[in-house]
């Protein structure tokens, strides 16, 4: 009797659990499933792109889902989050908007929980302890909740919009008359930063080709379209031409954890032949693009491998047959070989990356990648 007793308390528990379950409505389910469609067919291309869309997305999944509490609101957003991780794991401007937005909930729950709170000036310690514990549970009732969270969202929207422009305005610190600047590839911010930096200094820009993707070109053209003297090189050029650079300005696709990047393939090339030559480097990435992961728990989807028909013809039919061809679109350069970053919050050195990490995400989401 006692034993089927016990068995009835936990299917009621159990009940009670899946009664209380917050899930994610089937209408949001579909347009969440067609934002990943869209990403894999390059419908939206590009990590700005994809970081606004998530956040336009999940500014949506705010407004349209029923939750009462932070706490069902952070149990809705990690479901879609997950989704969004296992579906695009090369996204991970995706990624970083998810939990930029989860801190977001958190911070405007705290803060509104504090509002509500009649401080007294003799508040005995326990008693401080005891309301931070409360306010860490995320499941006390707050009205006007959900507009703090669409108004904080609605600024950050403002600070994406406005991201490359910030960056751009930093190019006449760093860019000087008579310079040398190389890059690599073609990148919209460091095109933007070059570009604004030309209306007020003569400056001639190498650019490397970036083979077999050929990047470069495009970057080149765009930039000679602007009378700005440019230089197009082969890759097999870089080191010899490096010892006449003043500077490396390149973009990335991502800044790990640990300050080294993720960025087009051939990048760890310039940035060693920069490194052997003590030409300082530069990268140029919004803070979207600050990962809180690092390489080794990233790496088995850190790097994305093209057709290797760019780089041996298919034609070369016997000596295909030989040799494995790998045609990686990605290279990961260690912060070693950073010098500045610059982002739409300023000029931090790789070192710094820990901090801004902290500020930006909070660390009870980091079971988003389990």
């Amino acid at each position: 009797m006692q034993f089927s007793e016990f068995f009835i308390s936990c299917y009621r528990q159990l009940f009670y659990e899946l009664r209380n379950m917050v899930t994610v409505s089937e209408s949001f389910t579909k347009t969440l499933q067609q934002f990943i469609r869209d990403v894999k067919l390059e419908k939206v291309k590009g990590s700005y792109k994809v970081a606004y869309a998530v956040v336009e997305l999940f500014s949506s999944l705010v407004t349209q889902e029923e939750w009462t509490t932070a706490k069902d609101l952070i149990t809705l957003m990690k479901i879609c989050g997950k989704m969004l991780v296992a579906e695009l794991p090369l996204q991970i401007s995706a990624e970083n908007m998810v939990l930029r937005l989860l801190k977001i909930v958190r911070d405007e729950y705290t803060a509104a929980c504090h509002q509500q709170e009649e401080l007294d000036v003799q508040e005995s310690l326990h008693k401080i302890v005891t309301s931070e514990e409360e306010v860490d549970d995320f499941s006390k009732p707050i009205k006007e909740l959900k507009e703090s969270i669409l108004d904080h969202i609605s600024e950050f929207q403002t600070e994406l919009e406005t991201s490359i422009e910030n960056i751009t305005k930093e190019a006449i610190k760093h860019i000087h008359t008579n310079e040398i600047i190389l890059t690599i590839g073609r990148s919209a911010i460091v095109e933007s930063f070059l570009k604004e930096a030309a209306k007020y200094r003569k400056f001639e820009v190498i650019v490397c080709e970036c083979a077999s993707h050929n990047y470069g070109r495009d970057m080149a053209l765009n930039l000679t379209k602007n009378k700005i003297q440019t230089t197009l090189i082969a890759d097999s050029s870089i080191f010899g031409i490096m010892s006449r650079v003043n500077k490396v300005i390149i973009g990335t696709q991502a800044v790990m954890a640990n300050g080294g990047l993720r960025a087009i393939c051939g990048t760890h090339a310039v940035a060693l032949a920069a490194k052997y030559y003590s030409v300082p480097v530069i990268v140029l990435a919004g803070l979207y693009k600050l990962s809180s992961q690092y390489l080794c728990t990233h790496e088995d989807k850190f790097n994305q491998f093209l057709s290797p028909e760019p780089v041996l013809k298919y034609s070369e039919g016997v000596l295909t047959t030989l040799v494995h061809v790998y045609n990686p679109l990605f290279d990961y350069v260690p912060p070693e070989l950073v010098t500045l970053f610059i982002s739409n919050a300023g000029g931090n050195a790789p070192s710094y990356v820990y901090r801004l990490l902290s500020e930006l995400y909070h660390a009870d989401d980091s079971d988003l990648y389990d």
